[in-house]
């Protein structure tokens, strides 16, 4: 903590006199605050303190203690790395004892020795700052487990830290997306990450077996079952025991089939066809569709018994359309590749073709990306791919306006603004506090795009 720059700590407090006795006393800290709950979470947004000293008895009710854990809910849920420190009453130890258990750092009760509270205080500010150059490591050592994995965009790197958080535990997980979206590069991330990542990793897709063959493929079969079974011969569920199963296009398994797979998830042991010894089996179950699988449970062609046994972890993987900046962002790292591969260095992409890429809505997502790029680098003629290599049109030509990083800017700021104004019911005021800007600020920006 330099004195050039002084760590931020917001005191939130509606007794004005402790207020200012809490500013001079910790005021080697840029002290900001605030005396109830929505002033509070106004000053966060603005500052974005990493240590708050907290009453939980506050405006409108200050006898109870409601207002406090709700905003000690709202904090922990927005910036769960702040540290709170509550400030009770003497007889209070029971509601501080409940703030530690949902997340607070600390709690004092009043009156409190400044000193100690200093200590605290400093305490707090060294975790913080040690959990952030933590994250700033772990960012810089991104796991091998997604290396395949291209984005920058906010809605699947969501998805990614899902997958990193529900991968150590053995919940079944349910990946939602169209079809060449990334739902097999995920379940081996779920795989790769979990404790039974030295153990086998066995996919099968229930669309492409024929149904009658589908059973003995799953669960195996024991000699004279049926007609050609010479030998016994164990199945998927059963080669990945100890291991990490994946179920592509669970949509498709047969109704009849269901049942049976219901009955493996909820006893944990499987018969093979023909036999009649019950076998358990230890294997995590990852699953995968494209269908909307709520609407085959309505239309009576998935059981929906079965759906509440997969759905422990549902995760939904955006569409290419929806992920901005991503499709070039792959085209690129394809080019790379398959040049490579074709020994035709030095390829790249044409300011056209990158037009065309970003106005394509690509329903095949990345897989059709990756098969166009592939075939662009084997049919192009010079050391550029054009748009008319890679079978597309050419897209907006404005391609100046694509670039404008200033009307990009303002486009975001002012449909910001029209947001906050609405969710104000036109009220300036709490629009800049929701905002976290001043009013004069706001009538500014209002005044600048021409919004009353």
């Amino acid at each position: 903590m330099s004195a050039e720059k002084q760590p931020y700590l917001l005191i939130v407090e509606d007794d004005r006199a402790l207020q200012k006795q809490l500013r001079w006393a910790f005021d080697q800290y840029e002290t900001i605050t605030a005396d109830d709950r929505e002033s509070a979470l106004v000053q966060m947004r603005r500052y974005q303190p990493p240590v708050i000293t907290m009453d939980l008895g506050l405006p409108p009710d200050p006898d109870s203690v409601s207002e406090g854990f709700k905003l000690l809910d709202e904090i922990l849920s927005t910036a769960p790395d702040t540290k709170i420190i509550v400030l009770t009453g003497q007889n209070d130890r029971a509601n501080a004892l409940r703030a530690v258990a949902l997340g607070a750092y600390d709690f004092f009760a009043k009156p409190f020795e400044v000193e100690m509270l200093g200590l605290t205080l400093q305490r707090a500010y060294r975790l913080h700052e040690l959990q952030q150059e933590l994250r700033r490591l772990q960012a810089m050592q991104q796991p091998d487990f997604l290396s395949g994995l291209i984005t920058r965009d906010p809605d699947l790197l969501r998805v990614c830290r899902t997958i990193e958080r529900v991968a150590v535990t053995d919940a079944t997980v349910l990946l939602l997306g169209e079809s060449g979206t990334g739902k097999e590069l995920l379940a081996r991330g779920v795989h790769d990450l979990s404790p039974r990542s030295r153990e086998r990793f066995i996919a099968i897709n229930c669309a492409a077996i024929p149904d009658n063959l589908l059973e003995s493929e799953l669960f195996g079969y024991e000699r004279g079952a049926f007609t050609g079974a010479a030998k016994t011969t164990i199945g998927k569920i059963e080669t990945a025991n100890k291991g990490t199963l994946m179920l592509d296009e669970i949509g498709d398994l047969p109704h009849a089939l269901q049942a049976k797979l219901l009955r493996f998830l909820q006893e944990r042991v499987i018969e093979r066809i023909g036999g009649r010894q019950e076998i358990p089996v230890n294997v995590r179950i990852v699953c995968a569709t494209h269908q909307d699988l709520k609407s085959l449970i309505n239309d009576g062609r998935f059981r929906e018994d079965l759906y509440y046994r997969l759905a422990e972890i549902v995760v939904t993987i955006p569409p290419l359309r929806a992920r901005s900046g991503d499709a070039v962002l792959l085209a690129h790292a394809f080019v790379r590749r398959f040049a490579e591969e074709q020994n035709r260095g030095g390829l790249s992409l044409r300011e056209d073709a990158l037009h065309a890429i970003e106005a394509h809505k690509w329903p095949g997502n990345v897989r059709e990306l990756e098969n166009c790029i592939k075939r662009a680098v084997i049919m192009a003629d010079g050391n550029q791919i054009t748009a008319a290599d890679l079978g597309l049109a050419s897209g907006p030509g404005n391609e100046k306006a694509v670039l404008d990083l200033r009307h990009a800017r303002d486009d975001a700021e002012r449909r910001v603004i029209i947001t906050a104004l609405a969710r104000a019911d036109g009220n300036v005021v709490k629009a800049a506090e929701l905002l976290g800007v001043s009013r004069p600020t706001l009538y500014d920006m209002m005044h600048r795009f021409g919004l009353k």
